[in-house]
C-alpha cells in the first residue's frame, strides 16, 4: 500500500506515529519558511505542514512547486496542532502531520472545474493566511462550502471526473451506496432471490420508446433495451420463485426533464401469494429503515394511504405533497348562485370551482403578489385567478364582492373555514384544469410561505388508479400504469361495461410530493389479460407476436402475483435533498440524452454498419 492512513482518519490518539498520506491538494499557503497544504482524498482532509525542522530545506523548496490538484504521497510524524490552531469544524483538525519527505505522483493543470466548488481562476492563495486560519476547502471533507457558486452544469458533466471529487458529490454517492445496501439487507432478511435479468430482450409496447439494438447475427432483426423487468419478473413467479428482487438498470427514449433520465436504476421486486395490502406492508418496513438508517427519521406505520379519487379532490394531484395543508375546497354548488359571470357559467356548464384557503395569506401577498399568482396558474391553463381577503371582522373582500350577496359570501366563508388573515384563492375551469392549476399553486405556496421543514420528508400510498386513461387524438383506451395490470376484483365487469370506471390493484409510493415507486397486482389468467390487451388495442396477432411467450406461460399454473419498482436514483434526490436528479447519478445524460464527458451517443464507422446491415440515410 502507498498509504498507511487516509486524509479523514488521523486523530489525537495517532500523534507521534510515522505515517504516509495520499491524495490531492485541496489548498496550499506559502508563509515563506514553509507551506501549508491540506491534502484530501474520499474520505477527509488532513493538513500537512512542509517546516523546519522536520522539513529539509531541500523538501521545502521542492514543495513550493506544488498547485491545486497535485497528487502527492506525504511521510511524516502525527503532532497536535498548537495551541488555539485547531479546526473544530474538521474531523482531523485537532492534529497535522509534519512532513519529512514527499513523492509527486501526478501533475494536474488548472481545473476547469473546482472541487472545493467554484470554477478556477487559476489563482492560488499563497501568503494570504496566518497558521492556523483554515482555508475554505477545510471547512468540512463532506460538505459544500458556502459563497461559493457552481461553474455551468454543462461544464460540470464534461469534466465530471473533476466534478465528482467535490464533498456534495462524493457525499451522494456515498448516500446512494448506503441506500443500495440497506435494500438489499432488507430484502435479503425477508426470503428474497436476488436474480439478474437480461438487458438484450424484445420490443414490447410498454409506452415509452424503446431503445433499440441491432443484431449483426439475425440480420434486420433488433434487440431492445429494457424500459424494466417486468415481463422477466412475472415470467419469474409463473417458474416459482415467489419472492424476486433485483437493482435493475433500465432505458427508456423519452423527453427529459429534470427527474428523468434515458437510462436509470430501480429496485425491482415481485412476489406470489400476496395482494396489495402484503406488498406496501412489505415496503413500509423498507421505508421505515431508510428513514431510520439515513436520516435518522422514526416513520409511524403503516405509511397513510390514499386512494387516487381522494388524492386528486383534495390535492388535484396523484402525488401529493403532504407535508403541509392547503387542501383544495370545492365551491362549484355555491358558485352557481353567484351573479359573477366567471363562476356560474363555468358551474352551470359541467365545470368546477375549487378554492384554496392560504392561512394568513394575507401577510404574505400584496395586490401585486397576487397578480404574479394569477400570472402563475396562467401558465398551467387557468384563464384567471378570483381572489378574496378575510377581514378581521371575518368578512369577504375583494374587487369581485359585489356580485355575491352576503349571505353567499357567508356560506363560502364557512365551508372554507376562512378566517382573519387568510386569502382565498380560486380558479373556475374544467376539472383537468382546476386539478393541474391549484396542484402547481398549491406547491408554490408551500414553498413561499415556508409551511414546512424542508428537511422533513413525508411517505405516503395512492391507492385505486383508473385502469385506463382515454386518449382523444387516438380514440382510445391506454393503461394509466401498464398492460399487465390487473383491475380490482369488484371492477372486473367494467372491462366489457364501463371501462372508464374500472378502478386497478395500483399503489404508487409518493414522497414529498415525488412519485418515488409504483406497483400493481399482475393479471395471472390469460383470459383477462387477453380481454385487457383488446381494450388497449393490441389484438390477439400483435399480442402474440410481443408477449405469446407470456401468455403461454399464463396457461401453465402461474400464481397470483404482484410488485413494485422504486426510482433508486429519485429516492437518492430526496434522501439527500437535491434539486436535480442527475446530481444523483455518477454519469448522467443531460436533458438532450447525451453525455457530455464521453461525447455520447457518436458516429460509428462503415465497417460497423454494415456489418449490421444499417444504412445512414441523409436528413436533405
Amino acid at each position: 500500500m502507498l498509504r498507511t492512513h487516509t486524509c479523514g482518519e488521523l486523530r489525537a490518539e495517532q500523534v507521534g506515529q510515522s505515517v504516509t498520506l495520499c491524495g490531492w491538494v485541496d489548498t496550499y499557503r506559502d508563509h515563506g519558511g514553509g507551506l501549508f497544504v491540506d491534502l484530501r482524498d474520499r474520505y477527509g482532509l488532513t493538513q500537512v505542514v512542509f517546516n523546519p525542522p522536520d522539513s529539509s530545506a531541500e523538501v521545502i523548496e521542492a514543495s513550493k512547486s506544488l498547485r491545486s490538484e497535485y497528487v502527492i504521497a506525504v511521510e511524516g510524524t502525527v503532532a497536535e496542532r498548537p495551541t488555539g490552531m485547531a479546526n473544530t469544524k474538521l474531523a482531523t483538525g485537532a492534529v497535522e502531520v509534519r512532513v519529512n519527505r514527499f513523492r509527486l505522483l501526478n501533475k494536474s493543470l488548472t481545473p476547469p472545474v473546482s472541487p472545493r466548488g467554484k470554477e478556477s481562476s487559476g489563482k492560488e492563495s499563497r501568503g494570504q493566511e496566518s497558521r492556523g486560519q483554515e482555508s475554505s476547502g477545510q471547512a468540512s471533507s463532506d460538505q459544500e462550502l458556502s459563497g461559493q457558486e457552481l461553474p455551468s452544469e454543462d461544464l460540470r458533466l464534461k469534466h465530471r471526473y473533476l466534478d465528482l471529487r467535490r464533498g456534495k458529490m462524493q457525499k451522494t454517492l456515498i448516500l446512494r451506496d448506503r441506500l443500495i445496501k440497506q435494500m438489499r439487507d432488507y430484502f435479503a432478511e425477508h426470503d428474497f432471490l436476488d436474480i439478474e435479468t437480461p438487458v438484450l430482450g424484445r420490443s414490447t409496447p410498454e409506452g415509452a420508446r424503446d431503445y433499440l439494438v441491432p443484431s449483426r447475427v439475425h440480420p434486420g432483426s433488433f434487440y431492445a433495451l429494457p424500459q424494466s423487468p417486468q415481463l422477466y419478473k412475472q415470467i419469474l413467479m409463473i417458474a416459482g420463485y415467489d419472492r424476486y428482487v433485483q437493482v435493475a438498470r433500465c432505458f427508456r427514449d423519452e423527453d427529459l426533464r429534470a427527474d428523468r433520465q434515458p437510462e436509470f436504476t430501480q429496485l425491482d421486486l415481485e412476489m406470489s401469494f400476496v395482494d396489495a395490502d402484503d406488498i406496501m406492508n412489505l415496503l413500509d418496513g423498507l421505508v421505515a429503515r431508510l428513514a431510520k438508517q439515513v436520516r435518522g427519521i422514526d416513520l409511524q406505520t403503516p405509511l397513510p394511504r390514499l386512494t387516487y379519487a381522494e388524492a386528486m379532490d383534495r390535492f388535484g394531484h396523484d402525488a401529493p405533497d403532504l407535508r403541509f395543508g392547503l387542501e383544495l375546497v370545492d365551491c362549484t354548488d355555491l358558485a352557481a348562485e353567484a351573479d359573477f359571470r366567471v363562476f356560474s357559467s363555468v358551474a352551470n356548464s359541467g365545470g368546477k370551482v375549487r378554492c384554496i384557503n392560504a392561512k394568513r395569506g394575507m401577510r404574505h401577498y400584496s395586490r401585486r403578489g397576487i397578480d404574479a399568482l394569477t400570472k402563475f396558474v396562467g401558465d398551467y391553463g387557468a384563464k384567471g385567478l378570483a381572489w378574496f381577503r378575510v377581514e378581521e371582522d371575518g368578512k369577504l373582500n375583494s374587487t369581485i364582492a359585489k356580485n355575491f350577496s352576503p349571505e353567499l359570501l357567508a356560506q363560502f366563508a364557512q365551508r372554507l373555514e376562512a378566517q382573519p388573515g387568510d386569502l382565498l384563492l380560486f380558479v373556475a375551469d374544467r376539472w383537468e384544469v382546476t386539478c393541474k392549476a391549484l396542484h402547481a399553486l398549491r406547491t408554490k405556496l408551500g414553498q413561499e410561505m415556508k409551511l414546512y421543514d424542508p428537511d422533513a420528508m413525508h411517505f405516503s400510498w395512492v391507492v385505486e388508479f383508473p385502469m385506463f386513461e382515454y386518449d382523444n387524438e387516438a380514440q382510445r383506451w391506454t393503461a394509466m400504469h401498464h398492460p399487465f395490470t390487473a383491475p380490482l376484483t369488484e371492477d372486473l365487469p367494467l372491462l366489457e361495461t364501463d371501462p372508464g370506471q374500472c378502478r386497478a390493484q395500483a399503489y404508487d409510493l409518493v414522497v414529498n410530493g415525488c412519485e418515488a415507486g409504483g406497483g400493481t397486482i399482475r393479471i395471472h389468467d390469460a383470459t383477462t389479460q387477453q380481454k385487457v390487451f383488446t381494450l388497449l388495442g393490441i389484438h390477439e396477432q400483435t399480442a402474440q407476436e410481443r408477449f405469446g411467450f407470456l401468455l403461454e406461460a399464463l396457461q401453465y399454473g402461474a400464481p397470483p402475483h404482484g410488485g413494485i419498482a422504486l426510482g433508486i436514483d429519485r429516492l437518492v434526490m430526496l434522501f439527500g435533498k437535491l434539486e436535480n436528479i442527475r446530481d444523483a447519478i455518477a454519469f448522467p445524460k443531460t436533458q438532450k440524452a447525451a453525455d457530455l464527458m464521453t461525447e455520447a451517443p457518436g458516429e460509428v464507422d462503415e465497417q460497423q454498419l454494415q456489418e449490421l446491415n444499417i444504412r445512414i440515410r441523409s436528413s436533405d
